[in-house]
């Protein structure tokens, strides 16, 4: 039955991850982190070490890869910021690993909270029809992955990849 529904997890993620704006993407990362913090904390208050390793190994690779989208030459200092407060939750994370303590935990739960409500008040305000009338627009547009993956032209309302 788990098996199943293991199935059926992942095929909805998938489904929900091919349909999704760059916005929502990064809603997703924020999500699976909080999910891997959450697991992390949980693991260590059982004193299973190597759940907690692995819980903080996929965290660790979310944070990654949101620290990598980032586009320094076009988000300045909003970009610069974020990567600096990426780098900074890695470093609990680890913390939080090699001295089992929860309370790093805790914080880096707060702050993808945040960032995470801050992105969905984002994704909200682009559902507005014209994006002049979003005032993070513009600095959001920046923010978007600057991978090797191609260019998408979107109209003004949307965001680009």
């Amino acid at each position: 039955m788990q098996a199943a529904e293991n199935i059926h997890r992942k095929s909805y993620l998938e489904s929900r991850i091919l349909a999704a704006d760059p916005v929502e993407l990064i809603q997703i990362l924020y999500e699976h982190a909080l999910i891997e913090v959450r697991n992390a904390r949980a693991y260590q208050q059982e004193g299973n070490i190597a759940g907690r390793a692995k819980a903080v190994t996929k965290a660790l690779a979310i944070l990654g890869e949101l620290e990598g989208s980032l586009n320094h030459k076009a988000g300045g200092s909003l970009s610069q910021n974020l990567a600096r407060l990426y780098q900074y939750m890695r470093g609990r994370l680890l913390e939080a690993s090699i001295r089992q303590q929860t309370a790093p935990l805790d914080e880096v739960e707060s702050l993808l909270t945040t960032l995470d409500q801050g992105w969905s008040a984002i994704q909200h305000n682009t559902a507005a029809p014209a994006a002049s009338s979003n005032p993070y627009a513009s600095e959001v547009h920046t923010l978007m992955p600057s991978s090797g993956a191609a260019e998408v032209e979107y109209p003004p309302q949307s965001w680009c990849a």
